[in-house]
């Protein structure tokens, strides 16, 4: 079946040149030009991934990105300038699963959507549950749930806490972390600030005091690792 992506960005020619691209490899595409609309598009419709730029018209890509994650896991990637490294970090804060710095060239766009989206369908083949007291994380659903609520998280965010949940125990630093969640499929330019924001945000989803964390800590010299 065909991959659905929404793209969204004010320049209609980068719209249209993404749109036939993503066309000629068999992916069915919606546009939007303004951050509105395409929260609009993603509650009314269903999307295996969404391109958004960071800046539009009516409502910022910021805010665009916060408001679909009220209601939807879908991954989004973020469109930004060159340059502007807040801008990223900001934009990972806001749960996107990953960023792409203007000008871009189109086979890496179609690069990071495909591993994206084959991550996001990828279910291991067990099933069990793997439990720590409250937390509860069913690998094969790529579900999280902390006293039987589920806890609403990405799938950067997801693959995150399953690798340090699985090596329970073992310290990670940020490099390491980069290779084996954001590398394995790409070739992911960014910096080792991108672990610090999705452990933070993990933190903050996960934890009764993210300021003493009882499931991700932090191990001086060491890098992250999961209590178990």
């Amino acid at each position: 079946m065909s991959k659905k992506v929404l793209v969204v960005d004010d320049e209609k020619t980068i719209v249209k040149g993404i749109k036939f691209s993503l066309e000629q490899d068999d992916f069915v595409v919606d546009c939007a030009y303004d951050g509105e609309e395409a929260v609009d598009m993603a509650k009314h419709h269903k999307y295996d991934i969404i391109l958004l730029d960071l800046m539009l018209p009516v409502m910022s890509g910021l805010d665009a990105c916060q408001q679909i994650r009220e209601f939807s896991n879908v991954p989004i990637i973020m469109l930004t300038a060159k340059g502007d490294d807040m801008d990223k970090i900001l934009g990972l804060e806001n749960g996107a699963d990953d960023y792409i710095t203007k000008p871009f060239n189109i086979l890496e766009v179609k690069a990071r959507i495909k591993a994206i989206i084959r991550r996001s369908a990828k279910a291991t083949l067990d099933d069990k549950c793997l439990q720590f007291g409250d937390l509860k994380i069913y690998q094969e659903y790529r579900r999280v749930f902390i006293n039987d609520k589920e806890i609403d998280v990405t799938v950067r965010e997801y693959e995150l806490l399953e690798y340090l949940a699985v090596h329970a125990g073992k310290p990670y630093t940020r490099d390491m972390l980069m290779d084996v969640v954001w590398n394995k499929d790409w070739d992911f330019k960014g910096d080792a600030r991108t672990v610090d924001v999705h452990i933070r945000r993990l933190r903050e989803k996960l934890e009764v005091n993210p300021s003493e964390p009882q499931y991700i800590r932090t191990k001086w010299g060491s890098g992250y690792y999961f209590q178990a």
